[in-house]
């Protein structure tokens, strides 16, 4: 009889020890093996009661007595393997919780925001976004020969950004910042021609008077600051442009 109880007890052990290892299965199916295990010991627990009050026989107490000890250690160990479960359980959900918390967090970075950009609400990418401004702030802090490769390299990254006309006329200021009026020029040029009615093309018209003023071409300064004052005549671009061009004279 008891042979059969410790067989049955022996074979609950042997199915649960994978599921204690292992640490990391479906919820369900861990509570499903909990309350399975406790089904289990409760039956066994019973099954010890009935065979203790229906054991007449004096000359069997002692040997009753070793079996019954023998499955109150299964049933002991069983339900040290419960608490386990049951650890493991709560453990593999907080892990669960962090991952999806973590996942949602990264997930939210990587989204498009939306942002104003020259009075605009657009929609941009963080990692557009990032990009730009560090080249930004190393124009502000100076660095302009840096700012330069970052805003042509951005340009090039990014040639359908929202911040293209702002990050062609900031590497136009950079390469005027060194001195190199000819390509300043070039990329004040490059804004004013494809982005005629950006709020910046003004200023590009200026920075490039300004740029053909060192390089002494009056003529084309003051060319150009007459085209700014006729495009844009309602702009303060346009207002300096009527006092540089009275000293032009």
């Amino acid at each position: 009889m008891f042979k059969s109880l410790l067989a049955a007890t022996l074979l609950v052990l042997a199915w649960h020890a994978p599921l204690a290892q292992a640490g990391l299965f479906d919820d369900d199916e861990a509570r499903r093996a909990v309350l399975d295990i406790r089904n289990r010991i409760d039956g066994l627990q019973r099954d010890l009661n009935t065979r203790m009050e229906s054991k007449a026989d004096k000359s069997s107490v002692l040997e009753l007595a070793n079996q019954n000890e023998q499955v109150r250690q299964e049933i002991a160990k069983l339900r040290g393997q419960v608490e386990v479960l049951t650890n493991d359980l709560a453990n593999t959900q907080q892990r669960q919780k962090d991952f999806y918390v973590d996942l949602d967090a990264r997930l939210r970075k990587l989204e498009p925001q939306q942002v104003t950009v020259d009075g605009q609400e657009v929609s941009v990418d963080q990692a557009e976004q990032k990009s730009y401004d560090a080249a930004l702030a190393q124009f502000k802090g100076g660095d302009y020969r840096g700012a330069g490769a970052a805003f042509a390299d951005f340009i090039r990254r990014y040639p359908r950004s929202s911040f293209l006309p702002s990050a062609q006329y900031w590497l136009g200021n950079a390469y005027y910042a060194q001195r190199d009026y000819r390509n300043a020029i070039s990329a004040q040029q490059a804004l004013v021609k494809n982005y005629p009615e950006n709020p910046k093309a003004s200023d590009a018209l200026l920075n490039i008077a300004s740029c053909y003023t060192e390089l002494k071409d009056k003529p084309a300064a003051k060319k150009t600051l007459q085209t700014l004052i006729s495009q844009y005549p309602n702009t303060p671009a346009a207002q300096t442009a009527k006092e540089r061009l009275a000293t032009l004279r």
